[in-house]
């Protein structure tokens, strides 16, 4: 009968150790592995660039749709959005604050349905912050500047980078090369 008290003692007590520790805090897998890195924490000049609104005021600059995706974390559904399947030269800014993301000659047919890019213009640009949603693990990648959420980066992609960022079309913008 000790025994089996002792066993219930030691597995309450692991049990609340690992509720009550660091283990479930900012120091696990997602700061050691870099594809979960939350570099919310550590992007220097460009966070303090930041932009920072209501929700009202999002509201009112954004159209319903990209108001969905980028402030709600919202995606659209595959193949419905407008840059999937557009191949035209230029560079992909944020919807919400105007932040070049990707140029068009990174940018690549995968066949997921959303617009896909193997490496954003500059990486400081993006923030990656690990997303458990769905029952999926994913990194996340938001535009850094008004932390708007863009899609998700996978590491499917073709080279150089293996890298496929898999962003909504609701959340950004094409500026055509010319003009």
């Amino acid at each position: 009968m000790i025994k089996f008290i002792l066993a219930g003692v030691i597995l309450i007590t692991g049990s609340l150790f690992l509720i009550f520790s660091d283990h479930n805090s900012d120091k696990n897998i997602y700061n050691s592995d870099p594809r979960f890195f939350d570099s919310t924490k550590s992007q220097g000049k460009q966070m303090s660039d930041k932009i920072i609104k209501t929700d009202e005021e999002w509201k009112k600059e954004l159209s319903p749709e990209a108001y969905k995706i980028l402030r709600e974390k919202g995606t659209e559904r595959p193949f419905t959005g407008k840059y999937w399947d557009n191949f035209e030269l230029g560079t992909y800014v944020c919807a919400a604050c105007g932040t070049e993301l990707f140029e068009s000659n990174a940018k690549f047919e995968s066949g997921c349905g959303w617009p896909s890019y193997f490496e954003p213009i500059d990486s400081s640009r993006i923030i990656y912050k690990a997303d458990s949603s769905f029952g999926m693990v994913r990194t996340e990648v938001m535009c850094s500047k008004c932390g708007g959420h863009l899609g998700h980066v996978f590491d499917d992609g073709p080279p150089p980078t293996g890298k496929r960022y898999c962003i909504n079309s609701g959340a950004m913008k094409l500026i055509k090369k010319g003009k």
